[in-house]
């Protein structure tokens, strides 16, 4: 392996969008994520969508105009 080529691997500290942050590592020192384990809806066992620019709004008006 060649030496010096590759990025350093150091503590990392993660933030999510609800708050949540912990220390793992990585070649980046922050990172940020929309969601994590704490809040993930597979995790909860809640039913809560996660809208990404709308997406789900407009699914559920092409839905509505098919039942009509």
């Amino acid at each position: 392996m060649k030496t010096e080529i590759h990025p350093k691997y150091e503590a990392a500290e993660i933030h999510c969008g609800c708050g949540n942050s912990w220390e793992t590592r990585s070649t980046k020192p922050r990172l940020r994520v929309d969601v994590c384990s704490r809040c993930h809806p597979f995790y909860t066992g809640e039913q809560r969508l996660v809208d990404t620019g709308g997406q789900v709004e407009r699914f559920r008006r092409r839905a509505e105009k098919k039942t009509l």
